[in-house]
C-alpha cells in the first residue's frame, strides 16, 4: 500500500512533505500472496482529476448493519465561502503578496481567537467573548471562481462570531471555494460530528440545479472533507450533540490565518441530550 499527498500548491513552495508513505498489509485466511509485492502506480501530486475521482467513488455501506441516516430534508441551510485573504501592512513590510500579511476567512470573517474560550463563556454565560451572528450566507456575493477578482475582496473582516444551532436541527452546509488571492483546496473539519457528503462540484454552487444531483442514498460518512480548488462541497448532519464545536480548515497555515469558526448546539429537553458539567479538576484556560 502506498499514498502521497495531493496539493495544487506549486511543488517548489514546499508547503508539505511530498514523499511517498508505504505499508505492508497482511491478511489472515486462505489467499495466494503476490511475490514480491509491487509498488502501485501513483498519480502526480497535483493530479486533480485523480483526486476527485477517488472522492467521487466513496460510498457508505448503507445496509442493515451500517445504516445510512442522511437527512432527506434540512431545517438549517448554510453557504460558507472559504478564502485565502490578505491584510495591508505599513509600508508593505510583510512577507505576503505585495508586502501584505496573509489571512484567511469563512464568509469573509477571519476568526479572532478570544482570551476566554468559547465553551467556558457559553457554559458560564460570560458576555463579550463571542458574537452569535455568523452569517448564513456570504455577505459579499460575486463570481467566486472568476479568473480575476478585484483587490477589494482580499480584505476580510475580523471577529469572533459563531453560529447557534437548535438541538436536533438538520443542517446542510455548502462550502464554496473562491479564487480570492489564490484558489486552493481546503480540507474542512468539524469537531463533535461526522457528516454525510451529499454533493460536490467545480465552479459556483447553483442552489437550483446542484441539489438535484445530491446522493441521498449512500453518501460517505466523514468528519473531514476537502473542498476542491474553485469548487464546492455539500454536507448534511443532525445537530444532536450539544456543546461548542470547532470547525476549521485542516491546513494549519489556513487555520492560524483565521479559516475557522464554531457551532453552539443548544441542549435538548432530556438529561442525556444536555451538555455535561466540566470536571472538577479541569485546568483553567
Amino acid at each position: 500500500m502506498a499514498a502521497i499527498t495531493y496539493s495544487v500548491a506549486p511543488k517548489y513552495q514546499d508547503f508539505y512533505d511530498n514523499t511517498t508513505t508505504t505499508a505492508i498489509v497482511q491478511y489472515s485466511g486462505y489467499y495466494t500472496p503476490s511475490s514480491p509485492p509491487s509498488l502501485p502506480y501513483l498519480p502526480a501530486y497535483n493530479d486533480t482529476n485523480a483526486s476527485v475521482q477517488v472522492m467521487a467513488g466513496l460510498r457508505s455501506l448503507a445496509n442493515a448493519e451500517h445504516p445510512c441516516n442522511v437527512p432527506l430534508s434540512t431545517s438549517t441551510n448554510l453557504i460558507y465561502t472559504v478564502s485565502v485573504n490578505s491584510y495591508p501592512c505599513v509600508n508593505n513590510s510583510c512577507a505576503g503578496a505585495n508586502g501584505t500579511r496573509f489571512s484567511s476567512s469563512i464568509n469573509n470573517i477571519s476568526f479572532h481567537t478570544p482570551t476566554v474560550d468559547i465553551l467556558q463563556a457559553y457554559y458560564y454565560n460570560i458576555s463579550g467573548v463571542y458574537g452569535d451572528k455568523f452569517p448564513s450566507d456570504p455577505p459579499l456575493v460575486f463570481d467566486f471562481t472568476a479568473d480575476y477578482l478585484p483587490l477589494i475582496y482580499q480584505l476580510p473582516s475580523s471577529g469572533t462570531e459563531v453560529r447557534v444551532l437548535e438541538y436536533n436541527s438538520t443542517v446542510e452546509i455548502v462550502f464554496q471555494g473562491t479564487n480570492v488571492l489564490a484558489a486552493t483546496h481546503h480540507p474542512m473539519h468539524l469537531h463533535g460530528y461526522s457528516f454525510y457528503v451529499v454533493g460536490w462540484g467545480f465552479g459556483n454552487f447553483d442552489g437550483n440545479k446542484d441539489p438535484l444531483r445530491y446522493n441521498l442514498v449512500d453518501p460517505p460518512f466523514q468528519n473531514t472533507i476537502s473542498v476542491p480548488s474553485n469548487g464546492w462541497v455539500a454536507i448534511r448532519f443532525e445537530a444532536s450533540n450539544p456543546g461548542v464545536w470547532f470547525m476549521h480548515c485542516h491546513v494549519e497555515r489556513h487555520l492560524t490565518w483565521g479559516m475557522e469558526t464554531a457551532f453552539i448546539v443548544k441542549n435538548g429537553k432530556h438529561p442525556e441530550a444536555q451538555m455535561l458539567s466540566p470536571p472538577s479538576d479541569m485546568p483553567p484556560c
